[in-house]
Protein backbone atom coordinates (compact mmCIF):
# COMPACT_ATOMS: atom_id res chain seq x y z
CA UNK A 1 0.00 0.00 0.00
CA UNK A 2 1.43 3.33 -1.06
CA UNK A 3 1.28 6.20 1.45
CA UNK A 4 2.52 9.18 -0.61
CA UNK A 5 1.97 12.63 0.82
CA UNK A 6 3.29 15.94 -0.44
CA UNK A 7 3.41 19.48 0.85
CA UNK A 8 4.53 22.47 -1.20
CA UNK A 9 4.50 26.12 -0.27
CA UNK A 10 5.85 29.06 -2.24
CA UNK A 11 5.66 32.74 -1.28
CA UNK A 12 7.63 35.96 -1.03
CA UNK A 13 8.88 36.69 2.50
CA UNK A 14 11.38 39.09 4.02
CA UNK A 15 14.65 37.70 5.40
CA UNK A 16 13.53 38.03 9.04
CA UNK A 17 10.39 35.95 8.41
CA UNK A 18 12.42 33.29 6.58
CA UNK A 19 14.89 33.18 9.49
CA UNK A 20 11.96 32.66 11.87
CA UNK A 21 10.64 29.80 9.71
CA UNK A 22 14.09 28.19 9.49
CA UNK A 23 14.48 28.44 13.29
CA UNK A 24 11.09 26.75 13.72
CA UNK A 25 12.21 24.04 11.30
CA UNK A 26 15.46 23.40 13.16
CA UNK A 27 13.56 23.16 16.46
CA UNK A 28 11.09 20.74 14.89
CA UNK A 29 13.92 18.56 13.55
CA UNK A 30 15.54 18.54 17.03
CA UNK A 31 12.20 17.57 18.58
CA UNK A 32 11.76 14.75 16.06
CA UNK A 33 8.46 15.97 14.65
CA UNK A 34 7.92 18.42 11.80
CA UNK A 35 4.40 19.71 11.12
CA UNK A 36 4.06 21.91 8.03
CA UNK A 37 0.77 23.53 7.18
CA UNK A 38 -0.73 26.40 5.28
CA UNK A 39 -4.29 27.17 4.20
CA UNK A 40 -4.20 24.45 1.53
CA UNK A 41 -2.45 21.42 3.02
CA UNK A 42 -0.56 19.95 5.95
CA UNK A 43 2.07 17.25 6.42
CA UNK A 44 3.66 15.70 9.50
CA UNK A 45 7.09 14.06 9.34
CA UNK A 46 9.19 12.38 12.03
CA UNK A 47 12.93 12.57 11.31
CA UNK A 48 14.94 9.91 13.16
CA UNK A 49 18.50 8.66 13.04
CA UNK A 50 20.98 10.10 10.57
CA UNK A 51 19.60 12.54 8.02
CA UNK A 52 21.14 13.30 4.63
CA UNK A 53 21.90 17.02 4.17
CA UNK A 54 22.53 18.60 0.77
CA UNK A 55 23.37 22.31 0.48
CA UNK A 56 24.00 24.17 -2.74
CA UNK A 57 24.41 27.86 -3.45
CA UNK A 58 25.03 29.94 -6.55
CA UNK A 59 25.37 33.54 -7.68
CA UNK A 60 24.83 34.24 -11.36
CA UNK A 61 24.40 37.78 -12.64
CA UNK A 62 21.77 39.25 -10.28
CA UNK A 63 20.24 35.87 -9.33
CA UNK A 64 21.17 34.36 -5.94
CA UNK A 65 20.04 30.87 -4.97
CA UNK A 66 20.36 28.77 -1.82
CA UNK A 67 18.93 25.24 -1.76
CA UNK A 68 18.62 23.13 1.36
CA UNK A 69 17.59 19.48 1.06
CA UNK A 70 17.19 17.15 4.04
CA UNK A 71 16.13 13.54 3.54
CA UNK A 72 15.96 10.29 5.49
CA UNK A 73 14.54 6.79 5.25
CA UNK A 74 13.22 5.22 8.42
CA UNK A 75 16.05 3.57 10.31
CA UNK A 76 18.60 3.46 7.47
CA UNK A 77 22.16 3.32 8.77
CA UNK A 78 24.49 5.75 6.98
CA UNK A 79 28.07 6.68 7.71
CA UNK A 80 28.34 10.31 8.82
CA UNK A 81 29.99 12.63 6.30
CA UNK A 82 32.22 15.66 6.40
CA UNK A 83 31.62 18.40 8.95
CA UNK A 84 30.09 21.61 7.66
CA UNK A 85 30.11 25.08 9.18
CA UNK A 86 27.59 27.84 8.45
CA UNK A 87 27.99 31.36 9.75
CA UNK A 88 26.53 34.78 9.17
CA UNK A 89 29.83 36.59 9.37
Amino acid sequence: MKDDQRFKHESLQDSKTIATLLNALTNAISDGKIVMEDGNASLTMEPKGLLHLKLSASKEDNQNRLNIKISWQGETKIESGKNIKISGR
